[in-house]
């Protein structure tokens, strides 16, 4: 639709409609539900590290960024010539979303100068806002263009502006959550006020917003991979609102999004819960070094080396060294060399993490 101008929030059309009314019970008891087992996992820096690089793969995909898990692991181990570019990139993410958490959490809103940080920390850059008009999204098979964005940058900062309200000011509308985060990931993909970056951030705004609502505790809920299942429909129905002011399927197609991520989180912490019993066990049993601080760093780092454990346990490079080599010894990590150092692998906690 040639003429279709993106307007102010909120929208003047019956969003809760019937179908969307009665999609929301179940989405939102199997978000309660990750939130509960979430918080079984005794440190909690396991799920947003271990999730958080799945998501960030996930994310940078759906943008034709490719990295492999392997790639990913090691690039979080800090050895510069280990990182291919695109690694870096999806090392970005972590951190964007990462520090995105941080600052919801010590401010309690969100505001566009979280925004722009982290869009800044996954570009590398501090372009900001676009200023320069051009910005159009073309059909990747065709080229054709399929929208245009505002152009000026008043018109930019002034939607926004807007957004921000929007996001922060829950009186302004009173419609469940869920159907507000898919409106907000709609008018941000929308005004898409970045040169670069603008899917990537809009898909941690959708976390934090659920973080903000007291839908989630922590960052593990994302919806990238569900996103790259369903690409071809996702883009479909952002493109179907512009020209038929098609919201209710977009807004199930959100929804049901949150569900389904939800109920495959959920499965996935109870498995990393149960795996961490078993080495729980093994270690407890076999080791007198054992610690929960030790278990707890060979889950928050797949690929783990002495300096981490030397970090999170207080011990010494010597100490960190010999557990870590006993572990390999007995096939509980597997040893890997790189240069003149060597990382050691939770074989079997990565192997459940790239099943996906």
């Amino acid at each position: 639709m040639e003429n279709w101008k993106l307007e102010k929030l909120p929208i003047r059309f019956e969003l809760e409609t019937k179908k969307v009314l009665k999609s929301l019970p179940k989405a939102h008891f199997a978000l309660a539900e990750l939130k509960g087992i979430a918080s079984t996992i005794p440190n909690q820096n396991i799920l947003i590290n271990t999730l958080s690089i799945q998501e960030a793969k996930d994310s940078s995909a759906i943008e034709n960024i490719i990295t492999t898990h392997d790639e990913l692991y090691k690039s979080e181990l800090n050895l510069e010539k280990l990182k291919s570019l695109d690694a870096k990139e999806v090392q970005n993410y972590v951190s964007a979303l990462k520090r995105g958490f941080s600052l919801i959490q010590e401010k309690g809103i969100l505001t566009n100068k979280i925004i722009l940080e982290i869009q800044e920390i996954l570009e590398n850059n501090s372009a900001g806002f676009r200023k320069l008009p051009g910005t159009s999204l073309k059909n990747a098979q065709t080229n054709e263009v399929v929208y245009t964005p505002p152009q000026s940058f008043d018109e930019i900062s002034t939607l926004m502006a807007n957004l921000e309200v929007y996001i922060n000011e829950n009186e302004i509308e009173d419609i469940d959550p869920l159907i507000k985060m898919a409106i907000i990931h709609f008018q941000f993909e929308s005004i898409h006020p970045f040169y670069d970056g603008n899917g990537r951030t809009g898909r941690i705004i959708n976390i934090l917003y659920l973080i903000l609502q007291d839908l989630q505790a922590l960052p593990i809920l994302y919806l990238s991979n569900y996103i790259i299942k369903n690409k071809s429909r996702y883009y479909e129905l952002i493109q179907s609102v512009r020209d038929r002011t098609n919201w209710e399927e977009w807004i199930l197609f959100m929804i049901a999004g949150v569900e389904e991520t939800s109920k495959e989180t959920i499965e996935l912490i109870l498995k990393i819960k149960s795996l961490m019993q078993v080495y729980k066990n093994k270690l407890r049993d076999g080791y007198k070094f054992y610690s929960q601080d030790l278990l707890n760093n060979l889950f928050k780092h797949p690929y783990t080396k002495i300096e981490f454990l030397v970090e999170d346990l207080g011990v010494t490079r010597l100490t960190a060294s010999s557990y870590l080599n006993k572990l390999s010894k007995d096939g509980i990590l597997k040893k890997e060399k790189i240069g003149k150092g060597y990382y050691f692998i939770n074989i079997e906690l990565v192997e459940l993490l790239t099943k996906r």
